[in-house]
């Protein structure tokens, strides 16, 4: 679930779980923790997590903090929508792979920590089991979903 901040007419961002304003860099911070953030306007609701996250990245810009190549900035703005939806797509893609990659080097680090008697064995064990656990229990959900589907094209296939 993602850390909501309001922003107010006056531009300023509110964090109203720790009841102060935030800055750019603050959100730059959490984003980089790991928090997933939310931002809406705080009168009419609206979602404006987007054009936070462009401030963020356009702020390091200013600073020569070169976040994305001049190239590819170019080439978003010359194709526009086609661009930006199969670079964002793209990109989505390359980040779940990696945080794929992080969760699974962060259980065999587990493992390991608790195999060499750094972690008190039932605490380190027990939590590597319950990983291992939701993630067999998520691939048989991913399996029976696909199975589903393979099922419904079929039965909306004879019904025609």
């Amino acid at each position: 679930m993602a850390y909501v901040i309001k922003r107010y007419s006056n531009r300023k961002l509110y964090d109203p779980q720790a009841s102060r304003y935030v800055t750019l860099e603050e959100l730059a911070d959490m984003i980089r923790a790991g928090r997933e953030i939310s931002v809406a306007d705080a009168s009419t609701g609206e979602d404006l997590t987007s054009v936070i996250l462009a401030q963020i990245i356009l702020e390091k810009e200013k600073q020569h903090n070169s976040t994305l190549p001049t190239g590819f900035m170019h080439q978003l703005i010359q194709y526009g929508e086609a661009w930006q939806d199969f670079a964002l797509s793209s990109m989505k893609t390359h980040l779940e792979g990696m945080m794929t990659s992080q969760r699974e080097a962060d259980q065999v680090l587990k493992r390991w920590t608790a195999a060499l008697g750094w972690l008190p064995s039932s605490q380190g064990q027990a939590a590597a089991e319950k990983a291992e656990e939701i993630e067999g229990l998520k691939r048989e959900i991913a399996g029976l979903r696909e199975q589903l589907d393979a099922l419904s094209s079929r039965l909306d296939e004879q019904q025609k």
